[in-house]
């Protein structure tokens, strides 16, 4: 049996070198854990409808650009995901929890003491290509 595969947009959001983060609620999929906003992509839509979407009903923003860093394939034994993963620095309005989820900005080095889902690893991996050398 093949397992489905969920595609979803994630944006890792930034302003002022800080990045945007949310917790998962307790009963979601690897819930407790802290990941970058997002989620499923439509039939229908491209990845970037999909992000912008999201992000607006997530967490209140408009994105006016984003740009792809990178895809991921990952196999959680109950669920396979396909993250589509892309940065967002362009965007208007405040990013909060519209969803009741705890959400903060926060430092590249505060970022890499938290718990991430096994999937985002690869996420942390290409923000510190480029933010460790600044630090």
């Amino acid at each position: 049996m093949t397992k489905k595969v969920v595609n979803v947009a994630v944006g890792v959001i930034i302003r002022d070198a800080q990045f945007f983060v949310c917790k998962r609620a307790k009963e979601q999929h690897q819930g407790g854990l802290w990941e970058f906003p997002g989620g499923k992509i439509e039939a229908q839509e491209s990845v970037t409808q999909a992000l912008a979407r999201e992000l607006k009903e997530e967490i209140g923003i408009d994105v006016h650009g984003s740009e792809h860093l990178l895809t991921i394939e990952h196999d959680y034994g109950d669920k396979q995901v396909k993250l589509e993963v892309h940065k967002v620095e362009d965007f208007s309005g405040q990013a909060t929890g519209l969803e009741g989820q705890p959400s903060q900005w926060i430092s590249w080095c505060e970022l890499k003491q938290l718990a991430f889902p096994a999937a985002n690893v690869a996420i942390l991996d290409a923000l510190a290509q480029q933010y460790d050398e600044h630090q």
